[in-house]
């Protein structure tokens, strides 16, 4: 049951959006594995092969490399090496087109911005009980 008191809240309660009216979320960053998995995918219908052809030339499960095409999964080094092998690339061609695809999907998207200047870890001494974590 409802009351006269929460009827008149629920009349003059506003919305405060996010965002702007009208204003586009930001892009989103293309994601390593979804860019790979188109690459390896249009080589691979480029040369008009079947999935099955490829992961039995790469010595890859099916399924395995049918994830890895549609970006579900994050192969290692040796999957791709293999994939690309099959595919008749090294892995360093492999590596290069899915580079130059990074490149043009992020031209696409982004505006290009100024990274943050970061302060190398050996600028400042550690004091006594400060972890410092390398990327």
């Amino acid at each position: 049951m409802t009351t006269q008191a929460s009827k008149t809240a629920a009349a003059t309660a506003h919305v405060i959006p996010l965002r702007p009216a009208g204003e586009q979320p930001p892009a989103r960053e293309p994601l390593w594995r979804d860019v790979l998995g188109d690459v390896l995918r249009r080589e691979r219908l480029a040369q008009k092969r079947t999935l099955k052809d490829v992961a039995d030339a790469g010595r890859i499960s099916m399924p395995y490399l049918s994830e890895v095409e549609r970006g579900r999964k994050e192969a290692s080094s040796e999957v791709l090496a293999a994939a690309a092998a099959a595919l008749g690339l090294s892995l360093a061609e492999l590596l290069v087109l899915v580079q130059k695809e990074l490149i043009r999907l992020a031209s696409r998207t982004y505006t290009r911005v100024q990274p943050a200047r970061v302060q190398p870890a050996h600028a400042q001494p550690a004091r006594q009980g400060e972890v410092r974590l390398a990327a």
